[in-house]
């Protein structure tokens, strides 16, 4: 069993037996033995207040989703959600606002929060001032899943534990002694662990000068390392870190550098701190430091996350003038972003090309496409021509492939009007319709149903570009007219057509005309497009013809068919009167 050990500590010590102030009493000040002693006395106290009691009743749990990742010793650096600060901000907000376990379980699936050692840890050291919360959070967490609880994780809830029950008894030497060994930890006086221990007095105290005295104490030196670290543990505490940044340097501590600006930036970066954050950032550039890609990454992600869409915007632009330019794929994130607000804000829009393009970046079909499968998601096609009069502006223009998913898109939804500005954008721009995208607005009309306006935008076409390549359109158009069983429509069509605009259809097209018109008895109309066909120099379609004659023609259909061809008029005879 994994926890063995745990509950073989519990079931050696019971709860009337325990004394937590003898392990002090009885040992010297530095005695190498008080360490093993205290944690052992830790647990404990930890396992008496834990689930592992029998007469505790397991709270009901929502496990939908898994909320706990598996293999943290190789995957706690591919989930990215621990590795964002805001995770523990939501961990440490659920847990404080609600008491039900039902309720923080959904509050962590809807923001994607996925529970590991690292993020245990995080949580609990943030709530070091809340030990009601943090107790709680560490109940959950063992229930779900104790894999997640280190001996780190027993030691942190327990600290608080020991120390809340050494202030209410008086033992205040016992209190010193607990306090010094957790100072000291495992004697390690690096700069993390100088870091955290100063976090923690900044968190816990009101900032006067006993905290800067205590600070101090601590510090023998500072540096912008220390700094960093410290802000980065105060992160849900960002007016106790802002204060803490500006003390050190107006003390002349440390001198900032941009390690420190931002850190402090991703700790401001937020609803709440808008005005300090941007007066931070406008400070470190002045200085001449560069904002890091993982503290507008981070940033960003915040912003978008509350829907501060323009907040976002001014990040990108102050990020694209610096050194560390987001890539492309962030200028494509932020453009789909807006356009599928509740309010398709065109200058935003406009800001975010400006400041691409500026840069000597160019837009591209790709980023265009990603544009409009996001206003198709949130039903908004018809706001297209929004879109592509912006990018128009900063020199681009669809290509063919586009053209013809806008020119479809727009007249299969009915759009008619959006769909003439789109021909008239695409003239304006110096590059006219290809008979591919003439094609797809009729096929749009076909699908929606509208033959009239499908015929419409096929005279248009013709009119504009003439016949050349004008035959693919025909067929759809014909095809979609036989669908309906207006095959005489589409001959009568044809004929115009071809009489007045020498459009020559294909072979295809006058197949599946003659075998519409025969099913609906038109058999001299059918009969007349072969004659067509003939001057075409396209083989006549004659196999229908043979069909019909012998199942449901006359003898006067046999004899008008001998016309146009002897041989065949000698079977259809025999077919149709043996």
């Amino acid at each position: 069993m994994r926890h063995s050990w745990r509950i073989f500590l519990y079931r050696n010590y019971q709860r009337s037996s325990i004394k937590i102030s003898n392990p002090f009493q009885v040992l010297p000040k530095h005695s190498p033995s008080l360490l093993r002693s205290l944690s052992s006395s830790l647990h404990t106290l930890a396992l008496q207040n834990c689930h592992f009691s029998e007469t505790h009743q397991k709270p009901k749990l929502y496990n939908k989703t898994p909320l706990f990742a598996r293999n943290f010793s190789s995957e706690s650096s591919l989930v990215e959600p621990t590795n964002d600060p805001d995770h523990v901000l939501l961990v440490c907000d659920a847990f404080t606002k609600f008491d039900e376990f039902d309720d923080i379980s959904k509050e962590l699936e809807l923001h994607s929060v996925v529970i590991n050692h690292d993020l245990v840890l995080k949580v609990l050291k943030s709530l070091e001032s809340k030990p009601e919360v943090a107790k709680r959070f560490f109940d959950w967490v063992l229930e779900k899943d104790s894999g997640r609880l280190s001996s780190k994780s027993y030691n942190w809830v327990t600290r608080d534990r020991v120390q809340e029950k050494f202030e209410k008894e008086g033992l205040k030497d016992d209190l010193e002694k607990l306090k010094g060994v957790f100072a000291r930890g495992s004697v390690d006086n690096s700069v993390e662990k100088i870091g955290l221990r100063v976090s923690r007095i900044v968190r816990n105290r009101v900032w006067g000068e006993d905290v800067e005295g205590e600070i101090k104490h601590f510090c023998a030196e500072f540096s912008s390392d220390l700094v960093k670290i410290v802000l980065e543990h105060l992160v849900m505490e960002p007016m106790k870190a802002l204060i803490f940044f500006r003390w050190v340097e107006d003390n002349g501590l440390c001198k900032h550098d941009g390690r420190s600006y931002n850190a402090m930036a991703r700790v401001l970066g937020r609803e709440d701190y808008i005005d300090r954050f941007w007066k931070v950032i406008d400070e470190m550039k002045s200085n001449g430091f560069e904002m890091e890609t993982g503290t507008f990454d981070t940033v960003l992600a915040r912003f978008m996350s509350r829907k501060m869409i323009k907040e976002a915007i001014d990040l990108y632009e102050f990020a694209m003038n610096g050194a560390n330019k987001p890539s492309a794929k962030c200028c494509t994130y932020l453009l789909r972003k807006i356009v599928v607000g509740k309010q398709m804000d065109m200058v935003l829009f406009s800001r975010v090309v400006e400041v691409f393009t500026g840069n000597g970046n160019v837009l591209t079909d790709p980023m265009l496409d990603a544009v409009l499968k996001a206003l198709t998601n949130v039903g908004k096609f018809g706001e297209c021509n929004k879109v592509l009069r912006e990018m128009k502006v900063a020199g681009f223009v669809a290509s063919g492939n586009l053209q013809r998913k806008i020119a479809f898109g727009l007249t299969r939804a009915g759009m008619n009007d959006e769909a003439n500005e789109f021909v008239d954008h695409m003239e304006s721009s110096g590059r006219d319709l290809s008979y591919k995208a003439w094609a797809s607005l009729i096929e749009g009309h076909c699908v929606s149903g509208d033959l009239e306006k499908a015929s419409d935008c096929f005279k248009i076409m013709i009119e504009k570009k003439g016949v050349s390549g004008a035959r693919y359109a025909f067929e759809l158009l014909v095809n979609a007219y036989c669908c309906k069983n207006r095959a005489m429509d589409a001959c009568n069509l044809l004929h115009d057509y071809v009489r007045q605009n020498h459009l020559c259809p294909w072979q295809t097209t006058y197949k599946v005309l003659i075998s519409k018109l025969l099913v609906q008895g038109a058999f001299k109309d059918a009969l007349n497009l072969l004659g067509l066909m003939q001057s075409h120099g396209i083989p006549p379609h004659i196999d229908p013809f043979f069909e019909f004659v012998s199942k449901s023609g006359t003898g006067d259909d046999a004899l008008l068919y001998e016309c146009y061809d002897t041989k065949s008029f000698i079977h259809i005879c025999c077919s149709t009167f043996v």
